[in-house]
């Protein structure tokens, strides 16, 4: 029996991880929106793709929740962008009222699903549906380190000119301003960039790699990315499903790894048929451990606005 993967938004980033989900031919897949139509559509459009790619996963698009009941894995997309004007505060609140509704309802027909949330601001989120859920932490994760370590790596890849394949990064913290990319653990062929460019370069990447979404908002002036969140996505489902037992990293609620305890923080996890099996700890020096509690605090700020009666 095939496996169900529920993918909650039917916008650019849902409708891409649902489609990389099944070309990948992960499972069967249903694609859940509130707008009337649309996830029908897209889903019939993505389902007629795959005697041409070819796949053989079956794409169904529903407003009901009824129709994601059993899921495995239920991928929460579903939220605001922020827009002109929108304070940080404004987008917690609203998009908290969307995670709260959705994975109250996903929770009560797939109570043993593994969630995968990409909802902004992610780390924020994930402690929305972890309480929401009632899920353990090992099955509510977030999306954003493999997201972050992409864009790291298409840049080492740019200012080298080296294979994308050939570069690897290491992106720990919070998704936004405050992430840590770690340098001297990102290599090219198994060689620290450190060995490969002057200081004021991997100043550049570093930065660029914390305004990597802000620097596609502006280009794109009416949306945000899509196509890299939507295939890390994926590939959090395939390690999952598949039980790879592959390392990524993840947003994850930390007890007591890295000093830091009931917070979501981006850091290497191991993924497999269990959520999050293990979390791996590297070591840090002590600037870069003052710059993960304070991507940690950043996150528990937001937290701690959350109403009381949330859970």
């Amino acid at each position: 029996m095939r496996k169900k993967i529920t993918v909650i938004g039917a916008g650019h980033v849902g409708e891409t991880a649902a489609y990389n989900i099944a070309r990948l031919e992960l499972g069967d897949v249903v694609l859940i929106d509130i707008v009337e139509g649309m996830p029908q559509g897209k889903a019939l459009d993505m389902f007629e793709s795959s005697p041409i790619f070819p796949f053989d996963s079956k794409i169904t698009g529903t407003n009901d929740y009824a129709d994601t009941a059993g899921s495995d894995i239920v991928v929460m997309t579903a939220g605001l962008p922020r827009k002109p004007g929108m304070s940080r505060d404004d987008l917690l609140f609203k998009n908290l009222t969307i995670v709260k509704d959705c994975i109250g309802r996903i929770a009560k027909g797939s109570p043993e699903a593994t969630l995968i949330v990409i909802t902004n601001p992610l780390d924020a989120m994930c402690e929305v549906a972890r309480r929401v859920s009632g899920f353990p932490r090992e099955r509510v994760i977030g999306m954003a380190g493999i997201l972050d370590s992409a864009r790291m790596r298409s840049f080492i890849a740019m200012e080298l000119n080296v294979s994308v394949e050939n570069t690897h990064a290491f992106v720990l913290g919070g998704h936004g301003d405050s992430m840590v990319p770690l340098a001297r653990y990102s290599t090219v062929a198994g060689i620290p960039i450190t060995h490969l460019l002057p200081q004021d370069r991997i100043d550049a990447i570093i930065e660029r790699t914390r305004k990597g979404g802000g620097e596609i908002v502006a280009l794109l002036k009416t949306g945000s990315a899509y196509y890299a969140p939507g295939l890390a996505a994926a590939q959090m489902v395939d390690a999952i499903l598949n039980d790879k037992h592959k390392i990524l990293p993840c947003a994850a609620f930390l007890k007591g790894e890295y000093g830091i305890s009931d917070t979501y923080v981006g850091v290497p996890v191991q993924l497999g048929r269990k959520g999050v099996e293990k979390v791996i700890e590297i070591e840090l020096t002590e600037d870069e451990r003052a710059a993960l509690n304070r991507s940690a605090d950043a996150v528990k700020e937001l937290i701690e606005k959350f109403p009381k009666d949330l859970g």
